[in-house]
C-alpha cells in the first residue's frame, strides 16, 4: 500500500492537471474481437479474446510533462493546439474476466515485433510470423502467462519499423521548422555480414536524403571501430535514390563486416519521443478510463473483474525503452495516476534508447563492433544515488516522486561484456558496490547470451565458437512470478545476484582465470565506452581521415562475472545446467573476419570431454564427464538438488525444476 506522503503527491498531481488539457486516448478503434487460437483453453483460466485495433491520442506539447518530449514543439498542432498521434493495439484477454488474475501484462514490442514466445513461452516455431501473429495452438507454447490469467498487451511505439510478418507500429508527425521538414546532418553507420546480409550492393538509409548532390555529403569506412576512418572517394559512390547508396562500379559489393559511415544531409524526422508517451496514455486509459471520447468502452474496463495492477516486461531493446520510460518520467500520467506498478527489464544492460532524439534511430544497439558511437549508454545506469566523474551529474535511474515503479532488471553474460550491466550495481567508475533502494533488484543470469539460447550448430555462424544453447527463460519466469507477488502482495523477491567487488566475484578483464581451452577462442578485452559523443562535420578534403575524439578516452568501468576452472560463472542466478555443466557457457564470442572484437552479442559453448583419456588426448583441463559424475544417475541427483536449491530460493519454479530432472534422468551424455 502506497504511503500517505506518496498518495498526497498523486492526488496534488491529479488537481494540477485538472485546470490543463491533460494528453489522454481520444480513442480506441476495436477492428477485431475473435477467439484466440480458436478458443483453445489454458487451465482453469479457460479460453482467452483477441482484440485488435488502433488507439488515437493527443499531446499537449505546452505542458510540463510533455517538455521532455524532443522536437514536440516542432510538430503539426490540430484546432486544440495538441499534438495527434495512433498506434497499432492487440489485447489477449480472459474470455471471462473473473477467471482472470487482474494484472495488466503490457509486452513491450521489439522493433514492432513480440517476445512473449521467445521470452516467456518457449515456442518452437521461432519465425516473426508465429511470435507476431499466433494462429495455431503451439504458438502459445507453454503458456505460461495464460494459464495464469494475465491479460497480454503490446502497442506501438517506432513508427519506422517494417509493415512485414505483423509488426505493430506508430505513426508520429513529422518535425517542422521554419514551415519546411527538419534538414540536418547525420552519420549513418552499417555493417553487413552479421544484423545484415552480406554481398549486398544497395544500403537503404534510415532518413532519406534531403539532396543526392554528394558535396556535402562523406562516405568512410574502416575494419574495427579502433581504426582511423578512410575516406571513400567521391567517385567511388552515389546515391541510388534518395533513400539509398550504392558503391560504384554498379555491382561492387559492401565489403562484409567492414564499418561503413556516411554523413550527409537528411530530411523526414519524426517525433520519435513521442512513443513514450502513448504508451503511458494508451496504458494509462486502459487502466482508469471507462470509455473513449467516442463513448467506446474500454475493452478491459469490468466492474467486477477489472485490471487491478499494470506491469511491463521489456527485453533487449524493449528493456532498454522501460530503462528511458522511468527516467522521462513517463510512469506519471497527467493526471497524477500511475501507469506501471512494475517494470522487468531484461537484457537492457546500462542503456537506454536512441528515441526522443532528432533524427532517432531506436533499433541501434551497442556493442564493440557495432553503433559504438550511437547514444545508448548514457548516465544515470544505477535505481541507487550515484555520481557521474566524467560529467559531474549525480542523479539515479529512479525519481523519488511517488510514481517509480517496483523494478526488476536481468541481464545475461553478454551485456557484462558488452553493454555495462556492472553499472547497474557498482558506481560508474566500477569501484565500488553499490546499495539499491528497496523498489529494486537486478539478476545476473549466469552463463548465459543475449538472445536466449542460441543453436551451436548453426552453420551460418559468423563467430568463432559454437552458439551458446543455454537458456535463461526459467530464471525469467520466475521472476516475473515474484514481481507479480511483490506488487499484488508486497512480498519482496529475492535479494539481488550480481557480480560484487566487495566479494571479489567482479573482477576486471585482465583477472579473469579463463582456461585454457585449445581451439576455443578468447575475447580479447570487454567493451567499453564514454559519455555519447558529440559528432561535428567531417573535414572536406577527399582522401582525409576522419578522427572522432571519445570523451578524452575516458571511460566509464566494466567489470564481469569470475569464472570457475569450468570457465563458467560463479556470480548470479546460476540454472542447474550451471551448477550441474555439460560444458562451459559463456555471454561472449569474437568473430571470425575481425578475432580480436566481440561477435556482436552472442555468446559460446564448449562441450566437456566424455573420459579423462579423451580430454588428455585433447589437452583439456577440464574435468570430463567420467571424472565428475561418473554415472547418469549421478548426473541427475546433482540436477534436482540444484533445481531444489532454487525452488527454495524462488529462482525457479517447481515446473521448471520438474523439467530440468526429467531431461537429465533422460539425457545420455555418457
Amino acid at each position: 500500500m502506497r504511503s500517505r506522503t506518496v498518495g498526497a503527491i498523486a492526488a496534488l498531481g491529479t488537481l494540477l492537471a485538472a485546470g490543463s488539457a491533460a494528453a489522454r486516448v481520444t480513442e480506441i478503434r476495436i477492428d477485431s474481437v475473435e477467439p484466440f487460437l480458436d478458443g483453445a483453453t489454458f487451465g482453469e483460466v479457460g479460453s482467452y479474446l483477441r482484440i485488435k485495433g488502433i488507439a488515437k491520442g493527443e499531446v499537449d506539447p505546452l505542458a510540463h510533462e510533455n517538455s521532455i518530449i524532443v522536437d514536440l514543439d516542432k510538430a503539426p498542432r490540430n484546432a486544440r493546439g495538441l499534438v495527434e498521434y495512433d498506434v497499432d493495439i492487440d489485447i489477449l484477454r480472459p474470455a471471462d474476466p473473473a477467471k482472470g488474475n487482474g494484472f495488466l501484462y503490457y509486452e513491450v514490442l521489439n522493433r514492432g515485433n513480440k517476445q512473449l514466445g521467445t521470452r516467456l513461452h518457449d515456442v518452437r516455431d521461432r519465425s516473426a510470423l508465429a511470435l507476431n501473429n499466433p494462429t495455431k495452438r503451439e504458438h502459445a507454447g507453454n503458456a505460461f502467462l495464460f494459464e495464469r490469467g494475465y491479460t497480454v498487451m503490446w502497442s506501438g511505439w517506432d513508427p519506422d519499423v517494417p509493415k512485414s510478418n505483423a509488426r505493430m507500429g506508430a505513426r508520429f508527425p513529422v518535425a517542422y521548422e521554419n514551415g519546411k521538414p527538419l534538414i540536418r546532418r547525420i552519420r549513418e553507420e552499417f555493417q553487413l555480414g552479421k544484423r545484415r546480409p552480406a554481398n549486398v550492393e544497395v544500403v537503404r538509409l534510415n532518413y532519406p536524403a534531403a539532396s543526392t548532390d554528394k558535396v556535402r555529403a562523406r562516405l568512410t569506412v574502416r575494419h574495427r571501430e579502433s581504426d582511423a576512418r578512410a575516406v571513400i572517394p567521391a567517385e567511388q559512390w552515389e546515391f541510388a535514390d534518395e533513400h539509398s547508396i550504392r558503391l560504384l562500379p554498379k555491382g561492387t559489393p559492401f565489403e562484409p563486416f567492414a564499418i561503413y559511415e556516411l554523413w550527409y544531409e537528411a530530411t523526414g524526422a519524426k517525433v520519435v519521443g513521442l512513443g513514450f508517451a502513448a504508451t503511458r496514455d494508451v496504458v494509462s486509459f486502459l487502466r482508469y478510463e471507462a470509455a473513449d471520447d467516442k463513448g467506446t468502452p474500454n475493452p478491459l474496463r469490468n466492474p467486477d473483474a477489472g485490471i487491478r495492477h499494470a506491469m511491463a516486461f521489456g527485453g533487449s531493446q524493449a528493456g532498454r525503452y522501460l530503462r528511458h520510460h522511468v527516467e522521462l518520467g513517463m510512469n506519471r500520467d497527467e493526471r497524477g495516476r500511475r501507469v506501471f506498478d512494475g517494470i522487468y527489464s531484461h537484457t537492457a544492460g546500462s542503456g537506454k534508447v536512441f528515441a526522443n532524439h532528432t533524427f532517432a534511430e531506436p533499433g541501434r544497439t551497442f556493442t564493440q563492433h557495432e553503433d559504438h558511437l550511437y547514444p545508448e549508454n548514457w548516465f544515470p545506469f544505477s535505481t541507487a544515488l550515484t555520481t557521474d566523474p566524467l560529467t559531474g551529474k549525480t542523479g539515479s535511474l529512479l525519481r523519488g516522486d511517488g510514481f517509480d515503479p517496483l523494478m526488476i532488471e536481468s541481464n545475461t553474460s553478454t551485456e557484462y561484456w558488452q553493454k555495462g550491466a556492472m553499472l547497474l550495481t557498482a558506481d560508474p567508475t566500477a569501484s565500488r558496490d553499490l546499495s539499491l533502494p528497496a523498489n529494486s533488484r537486478v539478476y545476473l543470469i549466469a552463463g548465459t547470451q543475449h538472445g536466449g539460447a542460441g543453436n551451436p550448430n548453426n552453420p551460418n555462424n559468423v563467430c568463432v565458437n559454437p552458439a551458446n544453447p543455454h537458456s535463461p527463460a526459467p530464471a525469467m519466469r520466475a521472476l516475473v512470478v515474484a514481481l507479480t507477488e511483490w506488487i499484488d502482495l508486497g512480498t519482496p523477491p529475492p535479494a539481488s545476484r550480481v557480480p560484487s567487488i566487495t566479494a571479489g566475484t567482479a573482477v576486471e578483464y585482465d583477472a579473469l582465470k579463463l582456461p585454457k581451452l585449445p581451439g576455443f577462442a578468447v575475447p580479447p578485452d570487454t567493451n567499453l565506452f564514454g559519455p555519447p559523443v558529440d559528432w561535428t562535420n567531417p573535414p572536406g578534403a577527399s582522401g582525409a581521415v576522419i578522427a572522432v575524439t571519445l570523451a578524452g578516452h575516458r571511460f566509464y568501468g566494466v567489470r564481469v562475472s569470475q569464472v570457475d576452472a569450468d570457465g563458467n560463472e560463479i556470480a548470479g542466478i546460476r540454472l542447474p545446467d550451471i551448477q550441474a555443466p555439460l560444458a562451459t557457457f559463456t555471454g561472449w564470442n569474437v568473430y571470425k573476419r575481425q578475432p580480436k572484437e566481440l561477435c556482436d552479442r552472442d555468446g559460446s559453448y564448449r562441450p566437456f570431454a566424455k573420459t579423462k583419456a579423451e580430454r588428455e588426448a585433447a589437452g583439456d583441463p577440464r574435468l570430463s564427464l567420467e571424472e565428475r559424475y561418473g554415472s547418469r544417475a549421478a548426473y541427475a541427483a546433482r540436477v534436482k538438488a540444484a533445481a531444489d536449491a532454487l525452488v527454495r530460493e524462488r529462482l525457479l519454479l517447481p515446473a521448471d525444476a520438474a523439467a530440468y530432472v526429467r531431461a537429465a534422468e533422460a539425457a545420455d551424455p555418457f
